[in-house]
């Protein structure tokens, strides 16, 4: 896999939310990565890990989440290609959570020394690295509302919604009707705060009322109004402009 398809949604997504300039893009395509291909739920770190290198996602989808001691997990974000999600690793040694690949993905490892170097030497890319951090904090605030204060079909929908706007700006192409969703229904359930039965029965519904289907990993979107009524998604959190 040659460097321009490795960093292409990495950069895609960095100059939507920031606007690097040509010195910026040229220190990242720099960076030396080792390219790994990960099986489906695996870890790529674990919580009490300290990691010496951060993960971009090449192709693939992988989960932040954290479990309990009676085993209960709590899902705590979705990562799509173009991100970064273990970029906190960079200067919090030890990791409060657990990575793992939803799917088989592939992933990018860039070591922490090299992307310390190319901070010092590029203001640009540091800014761009601190606003990607806030917009994810923005995303963790989002998710929070979602689970504590909106209807459990809402919370479902919401995300869907969510998913599929960063999903448009990584591959450069507008929203689709159809479009990857790869978790199981326990794993929705986990990412709601719900059983996988209620989940279950929540997808079940969102069907038999022709708003979105939810199966085989994807979603398909029936009714797009009735959705965007049954989301209430105000994308503003996103920050998906750099004057935004």
């Amino acid at each position: 896999m040659d460097r321009e398809t490795v960093l292409a949604g990495l950069l895609r997504r960095l100059n939507t939310v920031s606007k690097l300039d040509p010195a910026d893009i040229d220190a990242i395509r720099s960076l030396p990565i080792a390219v790994r291909h990960w099986e489906g739920g695996r870890a790529i770190v674990s919580e009490g890990e300290r990691p010496k290198e951060c993960c971009l996602i090449i192709e693939g989808f992988c989960i932040r989440s954290k479990t309990t001691v009676r085993g209960g997990r709590q899902i705590l974000s979705i990562h799509i290609p173009g991100e970064v999600p273990d970029l906190q690793s960079l200067h919090l040694q030890q990791m409060d959570h657990d990575l793992i690949t939803l799917v088989p993905s592939t992933l990018a490892f860039i070591s922490h020394a090299s992307l310390h170097a190319l901070t010092h030497a590029q203001p640009g890319v540091t800014e761009a690295l601190w606003r990607d951090t806030l917009i994810d904090a923005a995303i963790f605030r989002e998710w929070i509302v979602n689970v504590g204060q909106r209807p459990a079909p809402a919370r479902l929908v919401h995300i869907l919604l969510e998913l599929r706007q960063r999903l448009s700006v990584v591959s450069a192409r507008p929203e689709a009707a159809d479009f990857e969703f790869p978790l199981t229904q326990e794993q929705i359930g986990e990412a709601l705060g719900i059983t996988p039965v209620h989940a279950n029965r929540i997808i079940k519904q969102l069907r038999q009322d022709d708003i979105v289907d939810v199966s085989r990993g994807r979603a398909r979107v029936l009714d797009e109004a009735r959705l965007a009524e049954l989301a209430q998604f105000d994308d503003r959190y996103l920050h998906h402009a750099p004057s935004a």
